[in-house]
């Protein structure tokens, strides 16, 4: 018996059927990856926000959310990179403040979530756990598309360690991320308003010389900073301030 030829429209739709089922992609997994582009403009709406306690109930409600989400697709770089900003956000905004140990549990969340992304590099992952000098070294495979998961990750993980000052075992990372922000600054020191110059005056500010501590540098970091960010990170400085 002659058989019918399907029309091309039928073949294409059972073509991309067997693919979807062929490659472990399910339905739900789909309809999650297909809100990317909301969360993205929900969060940028959500930094854009000038009213405080709406953005800090906002903020807590889309954490949860991407959490939920990233149960469905946890290997998801863009949720993972979502939630690691907005933990750190989060935490250094509405939290820290008036409650340091829940700040730290949030930042270790924020950390762990840019780790995820940082681990699939092949060198990053085996280097983890090494001497600071092999970690500093897995850094150099790392590129400028790296630079986001990079900065946000030693981000959480520094403002933990400022709050873990009595804590020698949170103090023995400070190296690492001190060489992570340094790779951010190669890479590309622009980035987040030159965030990591920031972050690295600070340091350098903070220890004493004998501990490494360098006005001379930190200042070339400060305005540095002040210069990529047109002021901006002095005046968030000066408001937490008041």
């Amino acid at each position: 018996m002659k058989m019918k030829k399907l029309p091309t429209k039928s073949i294409v739709l059972i073509l991309a059927a067997i693919f979807l089922l062929g490659s472990g992609c399910s339905v739900q997994k789909l309809a999650v990856r297909s809100m990317s582009g909301l969360l993205e403009d929900s969060m940028t709406a959500l930094f854009e926000e000038t009213d405080l306690e709406l953005a800090e109930h906002a903020i807590a409600s889309d954490l949860k959310l991407l959490e939920g989400i990233l149960k469905s697709d946890p290997e998801n770089e863009k949720y993972l990179f979502m939630a690691s900003q907005g933990f750190a956000a989060y935490a250094l905004g509405f939290v820290e403040d008036e409650n340091p140990q829940r700040a730290k549990q949030l930042y270790l969340r924020g950390r762990d979530y840019g780790l995820k992304i940082l681990r699939k590099n092949k060198p990053f992952r085996q280097a983890e756990d090494q001497e600071l000098e092999i970690f500093t070294q897995s850094l150099k495979k790392l590129d400028k598309k790296d630079v986001p998961a990079l900065f946000w990750t030693a981000n959480n993980w520094g403002n933990f360690i400022n709050l873990s000052m009595n804590d020698p075992i949170a103090l023995a990372d400070l190296p690492r991320v001190q060489a992570m922000m340094e790779r951010v600054i190669e890479l590309d020191d622009s980035y987040f308003f030159g965030g990591a110059h920031l972050f690295l005056g600070t340091l350098l500010a903070v220890r004493p010389p004998i501990l490494g501590g360098d006005m001379k540098k930190a200042k070339a970091h400060f305005d540095r900073c002040f210069e990529l960010s047109q002021g901006k990170f002095l005046e968030i400085c000066k408001s937490r301030q008041k």
